[in-house]
């Protein structure tokens, strides 16, 4: 979340740039092209970084001669059809000691060098092969200058060395949430942009580094798990159910990392407006999403909804049923996916413009490949049971999981939070102390300062948020008095689930997984007892036994999970699997630990069950170039 500050500097100093660079401006001549790796031969689905240079003729002594120019305004694309994915510029990030022309070594020349340095100096992209092997041309101009350059794709080529993840989490304990199946209705489908850092804009667990310590998130980005994880809470009031969906990242980053634009983990989210209508689902009439501490409103085109404190920003647009929301890259605020500020075309379910990953709900946390990955699927964690109870014990510092405590203290004269004080953020020292917040910890600047919603009133009373920003009609009001919002202090029911401190035994990692008995979640550990719930399966219906046929081309080493009747794959050496078919006789069940029995059919490295009790997988290639390989997992209940 950008300070406001920095945002008036910023736009200060482009003004003063743009003052300053006619007197400094030289004409480009030739355009230049630097890569890492230093080789254009890159292998399907891998990264390149580009870094692009101006030349031009500059002053020296009485004639002239060749010097590198600070001048930015150059496009790229890619000539050769289906030839990739290049991201947004940025700042070129590596070790760069070749020097520009200074045209002047007064102050204002120095004061051009800082600004056009730190503001709008772009010269570097991500170009991201695609998994066709060939020849690709990328052209770059900067006015009437133009160079090209030749990407070869090709499977044979040295792999990239990328971060190794340490962990990876097994299935969730079952929570009997009556709002569960809500949730996961209007569950969003997610268009995240991605930048030169694709696992910084990756969603991703609090815990992803296996601790609940905020203060290590940052340094732990590469080797913590990209699984991936939607938090939800959910509200409701006599006339709507809210559905509150956060999005956790590691990192917020930059490329010019100043006060204010970067910090240590990042939480923004949207909350959707569902209206009670006698059916199960209710019909869905909005959605507000925050940005950098603004919200920006979305309804549907019947819903008869006009401007309030806020104005309507756009159409709500949904993906089969679902509401469609665009993370940008870096920062991480979220939009509507119909909102002019969107890269993404839901309408075609693919970009605009710029790189990026596409989320949806499966019920399983599954790992983007890389940074153009589609459809990865995620999975919904309930923010009650992971985080409320930290959240309300502000004596547990021990952990380090959230800080910043406040009291809530709201307008309007609604109710006040059960709990006295609360955490405002998540604990993070990096760049910016403590900066991502809860949702009962966002705000709004602009209701804010009209003092409308006080910090944390949007998400935590997000009935009178709604009646604030917007306006609904008067046939079809908005209801602000809740049958539940276990946040406030208000009349209703307490959560059929109990806010326990979640531990890490809760969801251990696949490599020394513990599945809990049907029907149980772990103990709480303000009781010590389980909590038993509802079986999600019963047991006269549970098949017991079955079997999963997996074919595919793999080069390298690949972990293969299967969760349900879906295989889930982590590359752990070499390039990206391709899967040519998998088919199942039933899933395995959820909350069972079953055996396993492999059976190879095909291939000529090395498939072997790394973990027997989890039924983890690996393929290990011994060539290069991909080989097809084709096996068989049974799995048996026997408990």
């Amino acid at each position: 979340m950008a300070s406001r500050a920095y945002n008036r500097n910023m736009r200060l100093g482009i003004l003063l740039l743009l003052s300053l660079s006619a007197a400094f401006a030289q004409t480009p001549k030739r355009l230049a092209v630097s890569s890492t790796p230093g080789t254009l031969q890159i292998r399907p689905h891998t990264e390149a970084i580009l870094q692009i240079k101006v030349y031009g003729d500059v002053p020296s002594g009485e004639t002239t001669k060749e010097g590198r120019l600070r001048q930015a305004g150059w496009t790229v694309n890619i000539t050769t059809p289906n030839g990739g994915w290049v991201s947004k510029p940025f700042r070129f990030q590596g070790t760069d000691n070749e020097p520009y022309y200074e045209a002047s070594t007064g102050l204002a020349g120095a004061l051009f060098r800082q600004i056009s340095g730190q503001f709008t100096i772009k010269d570097a992209i991500v170009y991201h092969a695609p998994e066709v092997p060939g020849k690709y041309t990328l052209e770059f101009r900067l006015g009437e200058v133009r160079t090209e350059v030749e990407v070869i794709v090709d499977p044979a080529a040295a792999p990239l060395v990328e971060p190794a993840e340490k962990w990876t989490f097994g299935p969730e304990a079952p929570i009997a949430d009556p709002y569960r199946k809500l949730a996961e209705h209007y569950s969003p489908y997610v268009a995240q942009e991605t930048w030169f850092d694709w696992r910084a804009d990756a969603i991703c667990r609090v815990d992803y580094d296996n601790d609940w310590d905020g203060g290590n998130n940052w340094d732990n980005l590469g080797s913590g798990s990209t699984q991936a994880y939607v938090y939800y809470a959910a509200i409701e009031s006599r006339s709507h159910w809210f559905l509150i969906y956060n999005f956790f990242h590691a990192r917020d980053y930059s490329d010019n990392c100043v006060v204010g634009t970067c910090h240590e983990n990042d939480n923004e989210g949207v909350i959707v407006a569902v209206r009670k209508d006698g059916t199960e689902f209710g019909k869905i009439e909005a959605m507000e999403t925050l940005a950098h501490n603004n919200i920006y409103s979305y309804t549907t085109s019947d819903s008869g909804i006009r401007n309030g404190a806020h104005n309507v920003d756009g159409p709500l647009q949904l993906l089969n049923g679902h509401p469609v929301v665009f993370l940008e890259a870096g920062g991480h605020g979220a939009l509507g996916g119909g909102d002019k500020k969107s890269f993404f075309d839901s309408n075609n379910s693919d970009w605009t413009k710029n790189t990026g990953i596409t989320y949806t709900y499966k019920g399983v946390a599954e790992r983007p490949r890389h940074g153009v990955d589609r459809e990865v699927g995620y999975e919904l964690l309930p923010i009650y049971h992971h985080w409320w109870a930290r959240a309300t014990q502000e004596s547990n510092t021990d952990e380090r999981l959230l800080s910043a405590f406040y009291r809530y203290t709201p307008f309007g004269n609604r109710p006040r939070m059960r709990a006295g004080s609360i955490a405002g953020s998540f604990y993070g020292v990096k760049h910016g102390r403590d900066k991502a917040k809860p949702f009962w910890g966002w705000h709004d600047v602009a209701t804010q300062r009209r003092k409308l919603l006080a910090t944390g009133q949007w998400g935590a009373d997000p009935a009178y948020g709604f009646s604030q920003n917007l306006r609904f009609p008067s046939d079809r009001p908005m209801s602000t008095d809740y049958v539940f919002n276990p946040y406030l202090d208000v009349a209703g029911p307490e959560p059929e689930f109990v806010a326990v401190v979640r531990s890490l035994t809760d969801n251990p990692v696949v490599t020394a997984a513990t599945t809990p008995a049907p029907g149980t979640v772990p103990p709480s550990t303000a009781t010590g007892e389980p909590t038993t719930l509802t079986p999600a399966e019963p047991a006269a219906a549970t098949v017991r036994s079955g079997s999963c046929t997996v074919e595919l081309a793999v080069d390298g080493t690949v972990a293969i999970q299967i969760v349900g009747d879906r295989p889930s794959y982590e590359v752990l050496v070499g390039a990206p699997e391709r899967e040519i078919s998998q088919s199942c006789t039933a899933p395995i069940p959820r909350y069972y630990s079953p055996q396993y029995r492999l059976e190879k059919a095909r291939g000529r490295g090395e498939v072997k069950l790394v973990d027997p009790a989890a039924g983890r997988i690996e393929i290990r290639d011994p060539a290069r170039g991909a080989d097809t390989y084709r096996f068989t997992i049974h799995w048996e209940i026997t408990g």
